[in-house]
């Protein structure tokens, strides 16, 4: 088996164990509160996400809740948060601005995306992880949508994978195209950077 087959062996295993989960609701209330734990003091007024699909979990809600305490502080900046839009000639994401209730319509590969919101540049980055592994490494659905984003990206936003304790993969190898991530966040807690 060659390393692309293994890679989509591992994807397919990890996805099924996910889906399969049966405390995902405590574990997603865990992951919620880690996260909002992690982004106090965080200086960023612009972060992007993503939609969730396939059991990934859900990170609009603690978004939501840091946007609503940003304007409860009366901040200068209105704290925003933006969702990825594929960009077809380019194969990379841009990311639009993303608000309970705005108008949204499914991409090309079915998952909702804003409608007609503007574009913004996110200084912090959450991304989803299938797997993930120490070095800040992530396994995901192997369209490779966000190492070109990464890669193309200036200034680069502080990218944090977010991912269920199941994700964990221990002998993970990277390929040269891989992009590390500064953190990976789970149910547990801070799993990368170990300190």
């Amino acid at each position: 088996m060659d390393k692309s087959q293994e890679k989509r062996a591992l994807r397919k295993s990890l996805l099924e164990q996910r889906l399969a989960m049966t405390d995902r609701m405590e574990r997603c209330d865990l992951l919620q509160r880690v996260m909002r734990i992690w982004l106090v003091n965080r200086p960023d007024i612009v972060i992007g996400a993503y939609w969730p699909i396939k059991g990934e979990f859900d990170p609009l809600p603690a978004l939501h809740r840091w946007k609503e305490d940003g304007e409860l502080l009366d901040e200068p900046q209105p704290r925003r948060i933006g969702l990825p839009v594929v960009d077809k000639l380019h194969g990379t994401l841009k990311f639009h601005a993303w608000f309970p209730g705005c108008y949204m319509e499914e991409d090309a590969y079915g998952i909702p995306k804003p409608k007609d919101t503007e574009v913004i540049v996110p200084t912090l980055l959450f991304v989803p992880c299938v797997g993930y592994s120490t070095g800040g490494y992530r396994l995901g659905y192997g369209g490779g949508f966000y190492d070109r984003t990464l890669a193309t990206l200036e200034p680069r936003p502080f990218t944090v994978g977010l991912g269920f304790t199941q994700g964990f993969i221990d002998d993970f190898e990277p390929e040269p195209h891989d992009m590390p991530l500064d953190a990976i966040l789970n149910d547990n807690g801070v799993v990368w950077p170990i300190s």
